[in-house]
């Protein structure tokens, strides 16, 4: 089994900065991607961006490009989520996901961390 756990979540004003943290545990995570979702209100949970563990390949959402970006501290098992100059928009619950080679989704999920941006 693998768990995730979000922090970092809160209330920020529009155009701050917010970094959120996913901690990894229960299972290796060579061979695991992790990925940051999010779910706006009223609306469907969608893909924000990846990072592979090993080799560090990043997958985005087009439209986050330049804004939020990913990274992994090996030495804590956490995978980062960067985001700047926040919109509005942005305003969702985010979770955290792994996804492990040779599975078609992300199979584990965390609880989710609530990240409201007002304007």
């Amino acid at each position: 089994q693998v768990q995730l756990v979000e922090s970092g979540g809160g209330l920020v004003q529009a155009g701050d900065s917010l970094s959120l943290s996913c901690a990894v545990s229960g299972r290796t995570t060579n061979s695991c991607t992790i990925g940051w979702f999010r779910q706006p209100p009223g609306k469907d949970r969608q893909f924000v961006i990846s990072i592979r563990w090993t080799g560090g390949k990043i997958d985005y959402q087009d439209s986050l490009k330049g804004r939020f970006t990913i990274s992994r501290d090996n030495a804590r098992n956490t995978v980062n989520l960067q985001m700047n100059r926040l919109k509005a928009e942005d305003t969702a619950v985010y979770y955290c996901a792994a996804r492990y080679s040779g599975d078609v989704t992300y199979s584990y999920w965390g609880q989710g961390t609530q990240v409201t941006v007002s304007s």
